[in-house]
């Protein structure tokens, strides 16, 4: 059989190779000593606060699809309610008409008998009666009406009772996805908590007071412009006033906010109502460019439209940042904006 395996490369006999093997591996160390002696001591908080960074923005994106759910959650609420109610209504109806049909019977009843078309009439089935009564052709013109009113009430209230049946399934669907999104949002936290328990003071503290990208926030428009709107002029007012309040997820003041929070809060005040989500708050109103922006429009960040802030002037908003950071003054290019809303 033939051997494929590397033949021992002459003029080494296995001591020299130990040597060499030794000394590579000291080379090796050497090295490794090297570059760890080299590492730049800032790289592991440098990467704990990127990290950081987008633990809070994957947790804010949970927060606004909390929020969106709540929202719906609020709305199908609303929905089930009324078509509850109308089914109540409709059920009434058709009682109140079946009493009035059952009243004729017996009168008629008293009088010689009943006829087999209102016993008919008063079965389960009206819409299997209207064929039967047909052939037999003993309907008069008033039963004829009245069964046929007998048999849209039904109708109208099984069409009521399906779309409670609807709504109430989609409100069970809403609650589970706020559910899954709570769960998401405390996940993030709760880690992010943890690297920025890692952090020394000093790095905690300078991460607390860096804004969301540590961008400059170069701004082209000019100072000193007037609000967009007499209501703009009121919401800046009222975002002024909820400086330094606490950043709480899920939460739209007035004791603490998350971002789609503050600007529907502070526009409330102005006799507003927004969206809850940033994602439809940029919507709330006509989009402008950047550089036109004026103390109230809504400057909404990244793709996904997942952080808002409001414009207040001199190239710097009012937002509530993340958890730790309360609301608080930041460039506008904090982050990539995404659009610029006029409400």
């Amino acid at each position: 059989m033939v051997s494929h395996r590397r033949s021992t490369q002459p003029g080494l006999n296995p001591s020299v190779r130990a040597t060499v093997l030794s000394a590579a591996a000291a080379t090796a160390a050497a090295t490794l000593g090297t570059a760890t002696a080299n590492a730049d001591p800032h790289d592991a908080p440098r990467t704990a606060k990127a990290r950081i960074d987008l633990l809070y923005t994957e947790a804010e994106r949970a927060t606004e699809q909390y929020n969106e759910a709540g929202e719906n959650a609020d709305r199908l609420r609303g929905e089930v309610g009324r078509a509850q109610d109308r089914a109540a209504r409709g059920q009434e109806q058709v009682n109140r008409m079946r009493t009035a049909l059952g009243s004729a019977a017996s009168a008629q009843y008293r009088s010689g008998g009943i006829d087999p078309a209102f016993a008919l009439l008063l079965s389960a089935d009206p819409d299997s009666y209207l064929d039967r009564a047909a052939v037999l052709e003993r309907l008069t013109d008033l039963q004829a009406t009245e069964l046929r009113q007998l048999q849209q009430v039904q109708r109208a209230l099984a069409q009521t009772r399906a779309e409670a049946t609807h709504a109430l399934a989609d409100l069970e669907r809403n609650r589970a996805a706020a559910t899954r999104h709570k769960r998401t949002v405390e996940r993030k936290l709760a880690e992010a908590g943890k690297l920025l328990g890692t952090l020394s003071g000093t790095d905690r503290a300078q991460f607390e007071r860096a804004s969301r990208s540590g961008r400059d926030g170069a701004f082209p428009a000019a100072a000193g412009l007037p609000a967009g709107s007499s209501r703009a002029a009121v919401a800046v007012a009222a975002v002024r006033q909820a400086l330094g309040r606490p950043y709480i997820w899920g939460a739209n003041g007035p004791d603490g906010f998350d971002c789609s929070g503050l600007m529907q809060w502070a526009y409330a005040q102005a006799g507003v109502s927004l969206p809850r989500t940033s994602q439809a708050q940029r919507y709330a109103g006509h989009m402008v460019p950047l550089s036109e922006a004026r103390p109230g429009d809504l400057v909404v960040y990244r793709a996904d439209a997942g952080h808002v802030a409001m414009y207040v002037g001199n190239g710097q908003v009012i937002h509530a940042p993340y958890p730790g950071a309360p609301v608080r003054y930041d460039p506008v290019g904090m982050m990539p904006v995404s659009s610029v809303t006029r409400v």
